[in-house]
């Protein structure tokens, strides 16, 4: 069962040791790197076991700053954290920008308080920054210390990666909120969470407010109807003050993370085109106001600054056209046109009757699959039915937070009816979730 740590906070328990579903996850050798870090019991310290693990890509001189992928509240979304670094379609986001992609995986047993990390002033915070100077070391990359973050956060990652920005604006490049907001007022209900305050520099941060629909848009009556109540006090005071905040309300989803990634990439991938210095050390850019776009609240158009006649001030903040664009489709259905394929795999191996190759995603639309063609002619497809119960069908399979499936689906194929002693040539076509092919 996972939670929601704005609305459902629970007691917190004694039970901090690693528990058995934290203790399988991918291996974590070059380009990947990993971190563990015991619970405390020093007040004011993390409480929780956490690992965190990291992928650099590869033949990099100097990154440019760090994109977090971080998970949501109770066992089984902490436990989908482990594989969080390997997801190929945020892998190519984090590579097109020279930057890492980390993924926490906070060791929070059963039903404890998920408060005690996903409020980032329990301990979090710095556990976070000294896993970057400690990956750092281990990768070769000590600059991990110092770059810009780019944050995602699911449900109470999203208090997280919204928490961290209000705490340290100067270092976040942008954040999206996926189901989840830091809350600003204090509420006599939820003694437990603690409010924030907003700085000024906060309000120069791009941050994308992510609720599904049945999550009190439409549907107020279910488990998570408090999360967009949550979500437009969140925007209201930010964009009140001249936040450069965003709402983009998913049409198909409650809780779950669906499509989102499509229109969350291309969002942080052109927020982080503006704001990432050249030079490492340097501020972090200014979002240019003359390329803003804006929209109603709730509405599903958007216009550029110049044609907009309502209050900006009740807005909804797109930073330029094509994300706006972006935006009116996935607020309609989720479905972002693509027109350019995939990148072709590479490095195909052929030993014995068994295929292994390698390959990116596409940044637009990520990777469905794979097409294998014998001699010309087709042989199989990977996945054969693909599934996927949260969204598009991927390659890699998705977990709950938006992560990859444990085991890690692999690249490879054994091809049981190749002719005995004869020779054969093999192509292998990637195909993205647009359904375009690559070369």
């Amino acid at each position: 069962m996972r939670s929601l740590a704005l609305l459902f906070p629970v007691l917190a328990t004694t039970v901090l040791a690693q528990q058995p579903p934290y203790a399988v996850f991918p291996p974590a050798d070059p380009p990947y790197h990993r971190v563990r870090y015991d619970a405390s019991t020093k007040p004011g310290e993390l409480v929780y076991a956490v690992n965190y693990t990291i992928w650099v890509p590869p033949g990099i001189k100097t990154l440019r700053g760090v994109i977090v992928h971080q998970h949501g509240c109770g066992e089984g979304s902490c436990k989908s954290g482990l594989t969080g670094a390997y997801d190929l379609h945020w892998q190519a986001l984090a590579k097109k920008h020279g930057c890492a992609l980390l993924s926490p995986s906070y060791e929070q047993p059963d039903k404890a308080d998920c408060q005690m990390w996903c409020d980032p002033r329990n301990g979090s915070s710095a556990a976070f920054q000294k896993c970057l100077a400690d990956l750092g070391a281990k990768s070769g990359h000590p600059e991990l210390a110092t770059v810009p973050w780019a944050l995602w956060g699911h449900s109470g990652g999203g208090h997280w990666a919204g928490g961290m920005t209000l705490l340290h604006p100067d270092r976040v490049a942008a954040a999206w909120l996926r189901s989840g907001v830091p809350l600003l007022k204090a509420d006599p209900a939820r003694t437990s969470i603690k409010a924030h305050t907003v700085p000024n520099a906060a309000l120069l941060v791009p941050i994308m407010c992510n609720p599904g629909t049945k999550e009190g848009v439409t549907d107020k009556t279910n488990r998570f109807a408090g999360v967009w109540p949550a979500n437009e006090t969140f925007f209201n005071e930010l964009r009140g003050k001249g936040g450069l905040v965003g709402v983009a309300v998913d049409p198909l989803t409650a809780h779950e993370c669906g499509n989102q990634r499509y229109m969350a990439i291309a969002w942080l991938d052109a927020c982080l085109a503006v704001r990432l210095p050249k030079q490492n050390g340097a501020p972090l850019n200014l979002m240019p106001g003359n390329q803003s776009w804006f929209a109603p609240l709730l509405g599903k158009e958007a216009v550029s600054v110049t044609k907009f006649s309502g209050d900006p001030a009740k807005a909804v903040w797109l930073p330029n056209e094509s994300v706006a664009k972006a935006w009116m489709a996935y607020v309609k259905d989720t479905a972002l046109p693509d027109t350019t394929p995939p990148p072709a795999p590479t490095n195909l191996r052929v030993k014995g009757n068994e295929l292994t190759w390698e390959a990116e995603a596409d940044v637009e639309s990520g990777l469905a699959g794979f097409i294998i063609e014998r001699d010309g002619k087709e042989v199989a497809k990977l996945p054969e039915q693909p599934k996927n119960p949260f969204g598009r069908p991927i390659f890699q399979n998705l977990q709950y937070s938006d992560t990859p499936t444990q085991p890690l689906v692999q690249m490879r194929f054994t091809d049981t009816k190749a002719g005995a002693g004869k020779t054969h040539q093999y192509r292998v076509i990637a195909v993205n979730t647009a359904g375009l092919k690559s070369k």
